[in-house]
């Protein structure tokens, strides 16, 4: 973030939103917006990030409490803008930044997933991944791999299993 702030360093912001990106738009969906919104809030946090990084200030708050609280502020006004009602999650004091025990909680529980995606067989993961990040339904994952609608809905079935298994210390 220091390069970025300092430097305008490119390539340290390009790893801050590899490592980012993914994390934010969890964090956002879990609010109950899609995953085209939550991907449209992640780009907006990222590009104020970029524009407003010489704000940033390690001494008043972590990197990921300063990114968080932008992610958690733009997703209040999209909230607003659609005129839903604010979760109760949101309704936080704006002055008080989010809690680093919080959003390493669910740092560590995107970690525990994507541990625990990687060890499905082959199979599983990719038409899970298909269906959950790639939001598509079952009828276009097998039009896309030409498998039957079966054999889609038996994987993903399997597959969050034994993700269930594997992730039940989480529940």
């Amino acid at each position: 973030m220091l390069a970025v702030r300092d430097a305008r360093d490119k390539a340290a912001f390009s790893e801050l939103f590899d490592y980012f990106g993914p994390r934010l738009k969890g964090f956002v969906m879990r609010s109950g917006m899609s995953a085209a919104q939550a991907e449209e809030v992640v780009q907006d946090v990222m590009l104020t990030v970029w524009r407003k990084a010489d704000l940033f200030d390690p001494h008043r708050a972590q990197v990921s409490a300063w990114i968080y609280q932008i992610a958690r502020n733009r997703q209040i006004d999209v909230i607003r803008k659609e005129k839903r009602p604010v979760p109760e999650e949101l309704r936080e004091d704006p002055e008080v930044e989010p809690d680093a025990s919080q959003i390493l909680a669910v740092e560590q529980e995107a970690g525990k997933l994507k541990d625990a995606l990687a060890r499905l067989n082959e199979n599983q993961r990719v038409i899970l991944e298909k269906a959950y990040l790639g939001e598509l339904t079952h009828q276009e994952i097998s039009a896309q791999t030409g498998l039957p609608l079966g054999t889609i809905k038996s994987r993903i079935r399997l597959g969050l299993e034994r993700l269930r298994h594997e992730l039940g210390e989480l529940r």
